[in-house]
């Protein structure tokens, strides 16, 4: 397999976030021909159409980072049945200009975590609407972490083997099917 680079992007900006700390307990057992890249969001400017004359630097960076990404994984909690504000704005900003979205055609996969019972159902499937809406092939292999915070030691390390294996398991399929997308890219969607 190639070295694909994934895009991470998170959907909490807590320091101490589940959201993060899955992120990089994924990264930590994901196969070796994944390199993950962090993608900060939380300073992003609201997005504005009339802002696109002169991009805010942060745009630039964002939409740079994740054009040479290969592949998408969004990590998010769930507020208010949706994900947060600062991650459907970071949708927002790199998929405009219109025509220019730098998600187009890329493979994702979406995780959604919660402290709660539900696995923040509710994010993972609105984040999806988008994706699907942004032409983001995305992984069907769904995944909902409930009860985060028993998942985690003190200095946010995975304690947890039945997460670690599941864990372990979605990112061999999401590397399989970052290779099955990018067998099937075309010209057009490279």
């Amino acid at each position: 397999m190639s070295t694909r680079t994934v895009a991470v992007l998170v959907g909490s900006l807590r320091k101490d976030s589940f959201s993060r700390q899955l992120a990089e307990a994924l990264a930590a057992v994901a196969p070796q021909n994944l390199k993950f890249r962090f993608v900060e969001i939380g300073d992003l400017p609201f997005y504005n159409q009339d802002d696109e004359a002169a991009p805010p630097a942060q745009w630039v960076r964002f939409r740079d980072q994740v054009r040479e990404a290969d592949a998408l994984l969004f990590v998010t909690p769930e507020y208010n049945r949706s994900v947060p504000a600062v991650l459907k704005n970071a949708v927002d900003v790199g998929s405009r200009p219109y025509g220019h979205s730098v998600f187009n055609g890329k493979p994702g996969a979406v995780i959604s975590v919660t402290p709660g019972g539900l696995g923040a159902f509710g994010a993972n499937h609105h984040l999806r609407q988008s994706l699907v809406f942004l032409n983001v092939p995305t992984l069907q292999s769904e995944a909902y972490i409930s009860n985060a915070g028993a998942l985690f030691d003190e200095q946010g390390q995975l304690v947890n083997e039945d997460t670690r294996g599941f864990l372990t398991k979605y990112a061999r399929d999401f590397a399989d099917w970052i290779e099955v997308i990018a067998g099937a890219r075309t010209p057009e969607l490279a």
